[in-house]
């Protein structure tokens, strides 16, 4: 289970909660109630933020070294071009 602080509890809290960081356990922040960040082991951000670089090298090598060709055509009726709802501050994003 995912642990939450308020702000004013991290800053009273910053060590222990480090601590909780550094085991592998992801912390939520809020502000008034509402989640604000999110406190990840560096190790996992680090494998995110180079996970998507890497496939995306990868992929574009596979294409090349396949000579596979992609037009726009390709991408035709993929895409739905009717108008979405608004995002509003009240929308959370889930992670």
């Amino acid at each position: 289970m995912q642990k939450e602080f308020s702000i004013s509890e991290a800053e009273k809290s910053l060590s222990s909660i480090i601590h909780d960081v550094e085991a592998g356990h992801r912390i939520r922040l809020t502000r008034q109630g509402r989640p604000v960040a999110v406190l990840i082991p560096v190790h996992k951000y680090e494998r995110k933020k180079t996970g998507f670089w890497k496939e995306l090298v990868l992929l574009r090598q596979t294409i090349e070294d396949e000579g596979i060709d992609i037009s726009d055509s390709d991408f035709e009726g993929l895409r739905d071009l009717s108008p979405g709802g608004r995002l509003t501050n009240s929308d959370e994003i889930s992670a």
